[in-house]
Parts: structure tokens; C-alpha cells; sequence
């Protein structure tokens, strides 16, 4: 068997061969390090950090419901365009044209697009509910938009909704705990001598 660790030219039974290891208390177990090097684990701030503050939850719930709007109607219109010419597949708006219906669901598109990123801006939520009314419009084109595009009206209201509750509740956590809030301007109560 290896004899004890030493350091070389002391003979030291007790020196250590590694001094730079510091021990972990048994209350905080020590983090394994992960494939890439870092020690796995969350990292919790220290209280003065700066944090980066994040995106609203109701910004990114509707911004994404519009994105994903604005490729159902791309869809929806390859279909109007592809029964174009089939009369028992079509809905009671029947448009003149293959130009017609690229144009009502282009721009209806297009409108999405731009709503999807410009949610966040004053009126930007109105504006997402009212075009909303399009969106369900275009089953009279397609009749099946009256489904998926309900679902997906739906999916909006759930949006503003569940979006604002954890907005909310972020906010609420952010008021408790001032040390970790993004951007709070925070630091420790001075220390008092001891006695006094």
C-alpha cells in the first residue's frame, strides 16, 4: 500500500499534496463538476449582483400565439388556394381569384408578424384581440379555420391571462426578496460592532 501523501523535499507525513482543496461543510454538499468543466448546479446570486432582468411572461405567451397565428393563415390560405377550383370544399365567402387569396392571407399574415413583435408596446394587446376577429373570418373562406382557428382565439385569452397571473406572482416574489430582484439597487445593512 502507498504510504501517506508528501511533499517533496520535506518528509512531511502531514502536508497536505493538494493545500489549494478547501473542505465543504456537510450542510452544503459539493457541487460535481460538469462534462464542461463548471460545477453542476444552480448558482444563486449574491446579494448586490446585477441580474438581467427577464422577459414578461404575457409579452412572451402572446408573441408567440401571434407567430404561431400568422403560419396557421399561411397554411389555411394554401389550402383556400389548393380548393380554389373544388365547390363542396369552399366556404359560403367565395374570393374571385388565386390573387384574391393570396392578397386576404398575405396580409393577414403579414399583420401577425408585425404584431408578434411590437406586442409588448402600448396598444399592442388591443390591437392582438381585435385581430383576432380576421383570424376566426378566415373560416368563411375555410371552414375549418372556425375550429383551429377558435382554438387558437382560446389560446390567446389564456395567454393575456396566465401570462399576467405570473407576471404577478414575479413581481410579488420580486417585492419579498429585494437582495435577488433584477436591477434592484440593494446592499447589506451595515454591520454593528460586537457588544454594542
Amino acid at each position: 500500500m502507498p504510504g501517506p501523501a508528501t511533499t517533496r523535499g520535506t518528509g512531511s507525513a502531514t502536508a497536505r499534496r493538494y493545500p489549494d482543496r478547501v473542505s465543504t461543510p456537510p450542510s452544503q454538499p459539493a457541487a460535481q463538476p460538469s462534462r464542461y468543466g463548471r460545477a453542476a448546479g444552480p448558482v444563486r446570486p449574491s446579494p448586490g449582483d446585477r441580474i438581467k432582468p427577464k422577459k414578461p411572461a404575457k409579452v412572451q405567451f402572446a408573441s408567440t400565439t401571434l407567430l404561431l397565428e400568422a403560419f396557421l393563415v399561411v397554411f389555411a390560405t394554401l389550402v383556400a388556394y389548393g380548393l380554389r377550383n373544388v365547390p363542396y370544399s369552399r366556404g359560403p365567402l367565395e374570393l374571385p381569384n388565386a390573387a384574391s387569396i393570396w392578397l386576404v392571407g398575405g396580409v393577414l399574415a403579414v399583420v401577425l408578424l408585425v404584431l408578434s413583435r411590437t406586442v409588448g408596446t402600448p396598444g399592442g394587446y388591443v390591437a392582438g384581440s381585435v385581430v383576432q376577429v380576421p383570424v376566426l373570418a378566415f373560416g368563411l373562406v375555410v371552414p375549418m379555420m372556425f375550429v383551429v382557428g377558435g382554438l387558437f382565439v382560446v389560446l390567446w385569452v389564456v395567454s393575456l391571462r396566465l401570462g399576467g397571473r405570473i407576471d404577478r406572482e414575479r413581481a410579488a416574489y420580486d417585492a419579498q426578496h429585494p437582495e435577488t430582484a433584477p436591477n434592484a439597487d440593494w446592499r447589506p445593512a451595515p454591520r454593528t460592532a460586537r457588544g454594542r
